[in-house]
Order: C-alpha cells, then structure tokens, then sequence
C-alpha cells in the first residue's frame, strides 16, 4: 500500500472513531461544552462537516473553492468566523448533522482517490501536496475528536495512526516560531516516540542537539494544543521545551494552547 493508499484509508477510519463516539450520545450530551471556548459537542462535528465539505471542492473544483475562500473570509468579516461555518449545523438537529457530516466526509473520500502524489490542492494559505492535505484532514479530525471525547468524559483509543499527526508535528517546528513572528532558536531537536502498538517512530537526526522521548499520544496532544506539555510524560531538553509550549500543527493565527493544569487536572 502507498503512503497516500494509507493516509486515505487512515483518515476514513479516524473518522469512524469519532462517529463511533458520537452515534449513540442523546442530546444533553450534544449540547455540552468543550475545551474549544463557545463551543459543544455539536459544534465540533459542525465544524468537521464544513472543512471535510470544502475539503472536497478543493480537490474536485478549484476554482469553485477559491470563491470559497472570499466568501468565508467576507461572511468571518461580518458575522464572525464560527457564526459564519456553523449557523447552517447549528440550526440541525442532532441526527441531520450526523447525517451531513457522514455525507460530507464520504464525499470528501471519494474525491481523494482522485488524488495523485503529485496533485497539488489549493487550501486557505499555501496550496498543499496530496499527503500534507489529507495528513491535515486527519489530524483535525482527531484533535476535534479530543474536544468530543473531553466532553463526554471518554479518550479515544490511540492508534498508530498517531504517526502522520506526530510527522506533520515535527515538521511545522518552524511554522510555529513563524506565526509568532519569533526567530527559530539554533539548534536541531530529534524526535523519538512509542506508538500504541509498540513500533518506535524516529524523526530529525541522531546527532541533534536536543530530544523530545515519550508516547505518541502526548505529542500529539501538544502539538495539536490539546494538552500542555507539562501535563503530559514527554520527557524533553531546553531546546525542545522551548519548540513544545509553542507547538502548533495546525494552520491559522498563532494560538497559546491550554494551561498547564496538573496530572489530575488535565480534561
């Protein structure tokens, strides 16, 4: 199987952790408030159900997609970015919007296996190439997930699927300086985790001036800003610690992440 043979059949089975969380909840359950300030349960699948949609005009249309993006950004200007992508989902009940999320994302599936290695797909900033593009559908998928499974008081089982999340957290180090408008430190941080099944993952070189050890998982929730760093066992050096409690996989406006809130604090 290629990397792109997986990525695609990795991101349709985090999704389907996710509904498998969400399928069976009533609606009091719906309603409750996440990490994610302003909002529920409902606005995290809502919020899932818009990008997995534009996601598959990306691929599919263009051009269509690029009006897109003047939209939102003309309707962010007006009503507010969340006002904007989830009044549609908001105004659903709990089982339209299951329903519109699990045909958005079939949609979005079918157009990636469209995608080629060498496919380029225009997305708000910088276009991206296929693996990157879907690696990052996977990865908001999984980190929206938290938020859903914090709520309810439930983890979601981790997976080796954690891997591309813990690759594309490796390689958006310098993004995360960037958009803080901060100089990348010198020095060279290795990275090197244990997955869910045992397999050890290795990124960076073995000569590096500084390390980050530990689970998977952790890492993911740091640079997803699902979990500070100090609430978690990764064990990390001066250079590392000072990438980690300003990690940011994700695209958009520099955000600070969770306080660090102590072992039996954290969500």
């Amino acid at each position: 199987m290629s990397e792109l043979d997986e990525l695609r059949t990795d991101l349709i089975d985090e999704q389907r952790s996710l509904d498998a969380l969400v399928a069976h909840i009533d609606e009091r359950q719906w309603r409750l408030d996440t990490p994610s300030p302003g909002w529920n349960v409902a606005d995290q699948i809502g919020h899932l159900a818009y990008f997995d949609e534009a996601a598959r005009t990306a691929i599919l249309s263009p051009q269509r997609f690029r009006a897109s993006v003047g939209e939102l950004f003309e309707g962010a200007r007006h009503k507010g970015l969340d006002a904007f992508t989830l009044e549609t989902f908001r105004a659903m009940t709990s089982e339209q919007l299951l329903a519109t999320w699990r045909e958005n994302r079939r949609g979005l599936a079918e157009a990636a296996h469209g995608l080629s290695e060498a496919t380029r797909v225009d997305w708000y900033g910088p276009s991206m190439g296929a693996k990157s593009f879907l690696t990052a559908r996977l990865m908001e998928t999984w980190a929206h997930g938290t938020d859903v499974a914090d709520a309810l008081g439930l983890h979601l089982t981790p997976s080796d699927r954690l891997r591309h999340i813990a690759q594309l957290g490796f390689i958006t180090r310098k993004w995360s300086y960037q958009i803080r408008g901060e100089e990348v430190p010198d020095g060279r941080v290795r990275v090197s985790l244990s997955g869910p099944s045992g397999t050890q993952w290795t990124w960076g070189e073995e000569n590096a001036d500084d390390e980050v050890r530990g689970d998977v998982e952790d890492f993911c929730l740091v640079v997803t800003q699902r979990r500070h760093l100090d609430d978690t066992d990764l064990e990390v050096g001066e250079l590392a610690r000072h990438w980690l409690v300003r990690a940011q996989a994700f695209a958009g406006a520099p955000s600070e992440g969770p306080p660090a809130k102590g072992r039996h604090g954290t969500p």
